[in-house]
């Protein structure tokens, strides 16, 4: 045999064998979809091609139109899987988040912190004065912008409901020893207005709602300072939240701060974070509330997940370890104005049974 061809023989025999015990190239890692911050692009992802079961959707959709939604969105990596409307409601149309807007604070106040605005360990009244409560000057100070991202400020949550004025803001726990869910977290947005110069309303738009591209606006309700915005809009915040505070490459919010804010943040309420709730953990407490439940807030969906809850069960559920970002815009499910009713439980059941 020729010397040239016995080698090409030796060479493709070796190719061969090489071929044969070759790790198989990996499949490329889906890039997580950021929409365009203008107009209404927003790519889409089948419920096919995620392997999910069609024969669930429905089932999910009748519960959600009969527990009163008004607006759904999945999202899976940042694509929607899900979209839907029911009862007069509309791409187009706003919707109040209710306190699931606290979680806007809380992200307005990371980004003045990393702007070097302020200090969440500071004391309040080093932004807005004293005398911002009726409490003695001494344990005015002891509250931080922390306590009040935690709801530790040890400030009385029953006396006088969601008023805010200093009348009504009366001592009942030193700061840090007590949790109770309290209206009193909106003077971190008088804060931020002192520490910024600017209003309220311009350094969210500046900040957060214009380099994300959300629509919707901030309204006083009653006591309350409320955001109300397109289901879409809340989904765009959800997805930023889901991808550590950046927003494609920009970074909207420090990964410090974000991580701060959806971990525990003190230790009375373990299920807590800064103005987020925290699935997944040993025990939680509810609004209005001293008494410790054992277990996770939401038992049928997974530990990790972080959440935004409202009034009338405005949710934003973000999922790293699914990949999801789910938003419910709409009525009341069963006549509970809480932030968290059986509602949650039902509806993540019928959302496992989408991949499940």
């Amino acid at each position: 045999m020729p010397k040239t061809i016995y080698s090409f023989l030796i060479l493709l025999f070796c190719f061969g064998c090489n071929s044969e015990t070759a790790e198989p190239a990996p499949t490329p890692t889906e890039t997580i979809y950021f929409p365009p911050i203008t107009g209404t692009i927003w790519e889409t992802k089948s419920i096919a091609s995620l392997g999910w079961k069609q024969a669930a959707v429905q089932p999910l959709l009748d519960y959600l139109e009969l527990k009163h939604t008004k607006g759904f969105i999945i999202l899976v990596n940042g694509r929607i899987v899900m979209e839907n409307y029911f009862n007069g409601h509309s791409a187009s149309t706003n919707w109040y988040w209710a306190s699931s807007g606290k979680t806007l604070t809380s992200t307005l106040t990371g980004i003045a912190q990393q702007e070097g605005i302020l200090n969440i360990n500071n004391k309040v009244s080093q932004y807005i004065g004293t005398g911002w409560t009726s409490e003695t000057l001494a344990q005015e100070n002891l509250i931080t912008c922390k306590n009040l991202l935690t709801m530790t400020s040890g400030i009385d949550d029953i006396a006088n409901g969601d008023d805010v004025s200093p009348a009504s803001l009366q001592y009942k726990a030193a700061a840090g020893t007590r949790w109770a869910y309290h209206n009193v977290y909106v003077k971190l947005q008088d804060v931020i207005a002192q520490a910024s110069g600017q209003t309220w309303n311009t350094y969210f738009n500046a900040k957060l709602k214009d380099k994300i591209g959300m629509d919707g606006a901030w309204f006083q309700s009653g006591n309350n300072s409320v955001y109300g915005s397109t289901t879409r809009s809340m989904a765009r915040f959800g997805l930023l939240m889901y991808n550590k505070g950046k927003w494609d490459n920009n970074i909207i919010l420090d990964e410090t701060y974000f991580n701060e804010a959806t971990t525990t943040s003190q230790t009375i309420n373990l299920g807590y974070g800064h103005l987020w709730w925290l699935n997944g953990k040993t025990s939680y407490h509810l609004p209005q509330s001293q008494l410790t439940i054992p277990g996770s807030i939401i038992p049928t969906s997974p530990n990790d997940m972080f959440m935004a809850l409202g009034k009338n069960d405005q949710k934003i559920y973000v999922v790293p370890s699914k990949k999801m970002v789910v938003i419910r815009m709409g009525d009341a499910a069963d006549n509970v104005n809480m932030a968290l009713s059986d509602f949650d439980k039902t509806l993540w059941g019928k959302i496992n049974a989408l991949y499940q």
